[in-house]
Formats: structure tokens, sequence, C-alpha cells
């Protein structure tokens, strides 16, 4: 049987490449520097970064390079070298977590390049070296306010949305919720803020990301449970300039009840909107 040439063999690859990226729209595609040591690494770096029909990487073992293929109208470099981060694979832009990297197998625990400093942004911290500022002079709980602020406002008026079951609103709040999340500074959060914002910010994105894709309220509302989960334990270590409200309605989720968050303590339930209106209670006050 004879070989395949080798011209035949590298058309074939070419025409793999062209056909995956023909999935993503608007696509843009992007080098950077990966750090990690082997197959399993590879593996873990694709699939963290990967989105289906929106972002794609390609790892290469030997040189550390990695190429970044996405759309550009609803993601960007940034976002995927976060999620890469989150899954213990240092960039040149973002660094893990440390316990992450420290979880991961002994083959995959590569040179950290990088070194991370004994100081409030070395505690698990993903440091960006776009935004190293100094706002040691702001006062504490001014600055933390402001870390989370716009991914908490952007949650109260998806919440809003959702109250008035118009669709096209909620998925519009949820497209800028998603951008507020990909904005975050994680340098700038507390180490309590941080650790809870590492365990949850892939699925704020998912979540945010799903209500954004749909004008369907009911299945912006299945998104939005979730979505309020994860936002509870995240406002839950942060400081708040006023109270915010927990609520739960026992109808939502099939029956099993389903919370969500709220600046007035009187309800307004985003999951019936004016069928059930005022159907729940207030379960917590968070000051």
């Amino acid at each position: 049987m004879k070989s395949i040439p080798k011209i035949l063999i590298t058309i074939f690859i070419l025409l793999s490449v062209v056909a995956c990226k023909a999935q993503i729209k608007n696509a843009l595609s992007e080098t950077v520097k990966i750090y990690g040591n082997c197959e399993m690494c590879e593996a873990t770096i694709e699939k963290a970064g990967n989105v289906k029909k929106i972002a794609e990487v390609d790892w290469n073992e030997e040189t550390k390079m990695a190429t970044l293929t996405f759309d550009s109208k609803k993601t960007n470099r940034d976002e995927i070298l976060k999620r890469i981060a989150l899954a213990g694979y240092d960039s040149d832009s973002y660094l893990a977590p440390l316990d992450t990297y420290s979880q991961l197998p002994s083959c995959c625990q590569y040179e950290r390049k990088v070194k991370l400093t004994e100081n409030k942004e070395s505690v698990g911290a993903t440091v960006s070296k776009t935004d190293m500022h100094d706002h040691s002079d702001m006062p504490a709980q001014k600055q933390e306010i402001q870390t989370l602020k716009a991914v908490f406002d952007n949650y109260f008026a998806l919440k809003d949305a959702l109250i008035k079951t118009d669709g096209g609103l909620a998925s519009n709040k949820a497209g800028e919720l998603l951008s507020a999340i990909s904005a975050v500074k994680m340098e700038k959060l507390t180490a309590e803020e941080h650790t809870v914002w590492m365990k949850v910010v892939k699925d704020l994105g998912l979540d945010a990301e799903h209500i954004a894709d749909t004008k369907d309220p009911s299945h912006q509302r299945e998104h939005f449970i979730p979505l309020s989960k994860n936002m509870y334990q995240l406002i839950k270590v942060s400081k708040q300039a006023s109270p915010v409200y927990y609520q739960f309605c026992p109808m939502a989720n099939d029956g099993k009840g389903a919370n969500w968050l709220s600046k007035e303590n009187s309800v307004k339930n985003p999951y019936y909107g004016s069928m059930m209106l005022t159907c729940g209670s207030t379960i917590e006050t968070i000051k």
C-alpha cells in the first residue's frame, strides 16, 4: 500500500483548520504563550478554553504556544485566558490560583515563570499584567464595592427584566452582565471575594451567556436559578452600600423552589412576573 504523500496530509490539516474556523462567526485568531508540560496539559488547556461555536484553542506541547480562534462579538482573548487560568495554567497575562495549580497531577506541574509575591494579590490571585495600577490610597470598603458593583448592578437589571417578562430586555441585560463579569479585575478582589469568585465565575458566565442567547423568558428563568445561587455566594462576601434581600419562591423550579436577590424588601417575583408577582418571601437580609 502506497504511503500518502506529505503534501496531501498538509492539505488535509489545513482544510480541517479552515473548517473548524468556519464554524465560528466573526472569527479572530491570536497566538499566546500558555505554560504546561504534556499531552494531559494540552487536553485540559483546550477543554477549558473551548466554547462550542464561540472559541477554539489549539495548544502546542513543544512550543507552549496556543492559537486562540474566537467569535469577536461574543468573547475575547482575556475571557479565554481566564478560563484556562481557572483550570490551573498560567499565561503571560493571567496566573492560575495557587491551590488550583497545586492540585494538578505531578507530571503537569510546570515551572511557573511568573513568581507569586507575598502580598494580597498573591492569595490565589489571577494577576493581569495590563492593570497593575496602585490603588492603595483608595479606602478599602469603597474599592471592594466598586470592584464588583457592575456585576451586581447588571444582575439586578436582569432580574427586573424578568419581572416584566421581557425576553428581549432580559437578553440585553444578560449580555451586559456577561461583559461586566469579563471586565472584573480579579487582582483587586479581597482574598475572600477572590476565593468565591474562582468557584463561581465560570458558571456565572455560562448562565449569563445562555440568557443572552435567547429571548424566551421561560428558558431565561431556568438559567436565572443557578445564576442567582452563585450570585448569592458572591454577594455574601462583598461589601454592599445598602442591604440586599435574598428572596424565595416555593412555586418556582417545578415546585422545588428558587431564590433570587433584590435591592427591595418587597417581593416582585422574576420567575412568574405579573402571573404571581408577590409570590414569595424574604428569607435573609444581607448587609
